[in-house]
């Protein structure tokens, strides 16, 4: 007999996200399928899964034969070996949602889910839709171990020791609301929800430019119907303050670019973008022409991601910031243009283009924004009192975790270049094994890790990669020279 009834109603997953569903889609949709797997029937691959267990035991359940096991595996390993196969990480996500649990009297169709989910979010229907077709578990094993780590923290594992989890009792499942268990759309939101939800969502508004329709109908419902015990004016308690700070002109227009992405992005043919830029770092305006794939938010700006011609001429990935498009539109090039690179068009030929997914998992390998830089193995050091109080506990990216000082030299060695060791073991050596380590993988020369190892200075040190480290010491010397008004 099933023991998690409850369906993948929009309510309930927003309420699994933790009221983040823009931001955890992917992991919350995963997460309603592990409750599935580890509270199902005798059918589920974890039926026989013991009251604790490991994430081994879950991998090895749950996953076909092919899939690689070691935790270093990527996402194109795991593509590489299962490649269509049966595998769970070549399941659509659709499958796993819709195919053997039907939809609530709540949504008609799938269009109904998905349009719930998009009013919910803020994301768009064709974003929805999209992490649908994606296969959800097509991720490296670190991000599915903290699946369960969430799942403990929402309250349906128990942790049981370091690495260690432990199955709950129906009886002590956490307690969902009455109206996140049945779902309900998002008509039927009380005023006081509606009062919540209206000034989180006016002042992200500017990120997501929809979301101006979503607070007008709001605002409405409350006004059309006021109620005594909800006074209107009163003061606002909670304040959101992001870095994104442009003219009003600037704003219109990278919603102007916003906006004509996402009505191309609902075509079914798609096409190529060409677009003038100028580059800040190169001091010089280019024309761009590349297929675009996906916008981030991310250093304080909107980013578009394409597949095309990069600035050093070669087929790949490069993301460009929207406010610096010089060009009042994007135009947009029909297959057929002589433009657009073969390369691309052969590409489209063979159902090949690239995809968010994609794009996901090479974020997912290593810490960094611009995704399509070398990586490396960073090791850092932090005091206790400075690791407990601001690095313990955060979530900086996946691959980033303590590590213990006697596994140093074996870390080094599977990971540091060669001619480094002699340098690294002897830095090590040197440091208290009272501090606290963190290893992790970067990507070398993206700007967002770069400020990152900075804002942690001079509590934090980078001993790898070596070339890193050699970075963050004639910075530092620049400083001291500054400050002692030596330089000039």
């Amino acid at each position: 007999m099933i023991q998690f009834r409850y369906d993948s109603n929009p309510r309930l997953l927003q309420w699994l996200s933790g009221s983040s569903l823009a931001l955890r889609l992917r992991r919350t949709l995963r997460i309603w399928v592990w409750l599935r797997l580890i509270y199902g029937d005798g059918a589920s691959p974890l039926a026989d899964l013991p009251p604790i267990f490991r994430y081994g035991e879950v991998r090895d359940r749950v996953f076909a034969p092919s899939h690689p096991r070691d935790d270093r595996a990527t996402v194109a390993d795991m593509q590489h070996r299962c490649g269509g196969s049966q595998c769970l990480c070549q399941t659509p996500t659709d499958t796993l949602l819709f195919q053997h649990h039907p939809l609530s009297s709540a949504q008609r169709d799938q269009a109904d889910w998905v349009a719930e989910m998009a009013a919910l979010s803020g994301l768009t229907t064709e974003a929805v839709a999209a992490e649908l077709r994606a296969c959800a578990f097509a991720t490296v094993h670190r991000t599915l171990r903290d699946d369960l780590t969430w799942l403990t923290k929402l309250g349906w594992l128990e942790s049981a020791g370091r690495g260690l989890w432990r199955k709950k009792a129906p009886q002590d499942w956490p307690t969902l609301p009455e109206q996140v268990a049945m779902g309900y759309g998002s008509s039927d939101w009380s005023p006081q929800e509606q009062q919540q939800v209206l000034g989180v969502l006016e002042e992200i508004a500017f990120l997501r430019p929809q979301l101006a329709v979503v607070v007008e109908t709001l605002w409405q419902q409350i006004t059309v119907q006021p109620q005594p015990s909800l006074p209107l004016d009163r003061p606002r308690r909670l304040f959101v303050h992001l870095d994104y700070v442009l003219s009003q002109e600037a704003q219109d227009q990278v919603d102007q670019h916003q906006h004509d992405l996402e009505q191309l992005w609902h075509s079914p043919e798609g096409g190529v973008v060409q677009f003038d830029y100028f580059s800040a770092r190169r001091q010089r305006q280019t024309q761009v022409t590349a297929y675009p794939v996906c916008l981030h938010y991310a250093r304080r700006a909107k980013y578009l991601t394409v597949y095309g011609p990069t600035p050093q001429g070669n087929l790949g990935w490069w993301n460009y910031r929207l406010d610096r498009i010089t060009s009042p539109r994007l135009k947009v090039l029909p297959w057929g243009d002589p433009a657009i690179p073969e390369d691309l068009k052969h590409l489209r030929q063979r159902g090949q283009l690239p995809t968010p997914t994609v794009v996901e998992g090479h974020l997912e390998e290593a810490w960094g924004f611009n995704f399509y830089l070398p990586k490396q193995w960073l090791l850092m050091r932090f005091s206790p009192d400075f690791a407990r109080c601001y690095v313990d506990g955060t979530d900086r990216h996946p691959t980033f975790a303590p590590v213990d000082y006697g596994d140093l030299p074996r870390l080094m060695a599977a990971h540091a270049p060669t001619a480094a060791h002699a340098q690294l073991l002897a830095l090590v050596a040197d440091r208290s094994p009272h501090d606290r380590y963190y290893q992790g993988w970067i990507r070398v020369g993206d700007t967002n890790v770069t400020m990152r190892l900075r804002d942690w200075r001079p509590q934090g040190e980078v001993i790898a990669p070596w070339v890193v480290r050699q970075q963050m010491i004639a910075e530092a010397e620049q400083e001291l020279r500054q400050y002692r008004g030596e330089d000039g």
